[in-house]
């Protein structure tokens, strides 16, 4: 298979286009990942709360998986990897919490989550560009459909293993009436 040329220097609109999806998906996970370090707690109750089985390592590992993919995508190292990390984090948030109630985000459905997972996916097929460490190391030439395959399979393989081993669908809550 013959190597593609690497022509993006990231001045390109695509180049530029790549390092804003980058910054955008790597930066929201960033800040859900700080936000959950900051309340291990609360984050820990409520990893419980919604059926997982030791909920300070659910709180602690989110935290660690959020802010380290986030900060890895936002320099471009790794990038399949972190963007598999982002689609893993995202499969599991929808299966175990926002797929029952629909679509929309504004009812907790899967809105957001589809979306930055999408853009995860699409990330690796386009690749990090010319901004990013990957680059400078010369490991950015895996992109293309089967990095985009590469990273749906390896998040969503790592969201299913990781609900089949920690995760319960809690009982249905009595409706008052």
């Amino acid at each position: 298979m013959a190597r593609k040329a690497r022509t993006d220097t990231g001045s390109s609109g695509v180049g530029v286009a790549r390092f804003l999806l980058r910054t955008a998906v790597g930066g929201t996970m960033i800040a859900h990942g700080v936000k959950h370090g900051r309340s291990l707690k609360g984050t820990a109750g409520w990893f419980g709360s919604i059926g997982f089985k030791q909920p300070m390592l659910q709180a602690r590992t989110s935290a660690v998986v959020e802010i380290g993919s986030g900060a890895a995508l936002i320099a471009g190292a790794a990038t399949p990897l972190a963007a598999s990390a982002v689609v893993g984090t995202l499969a599991v948030a929808a299966r175990s919490v926002h797929i029952p109630n629909g679509f929309f985000i504004n009812a907790e459905g899967w809105e957001y989550v589809a979306n930055l997972s999408v853009a995860s996916v699409a990330l690796a097929a386009l690749g990090p560009g010319g901004w990013s460490v990957d680059r400078a190391l010369g490991t950015d030439r895996f992109s293309g459909p089967r990095a985009a395959l590469f990273v749906a399979g390896l998040g969503l393989g790592g969201a299913a293993a990781q609900l089949a081993t920690f995760w319960t669908k809690p009982a249905p809550k009595p409706v008052a009436g």
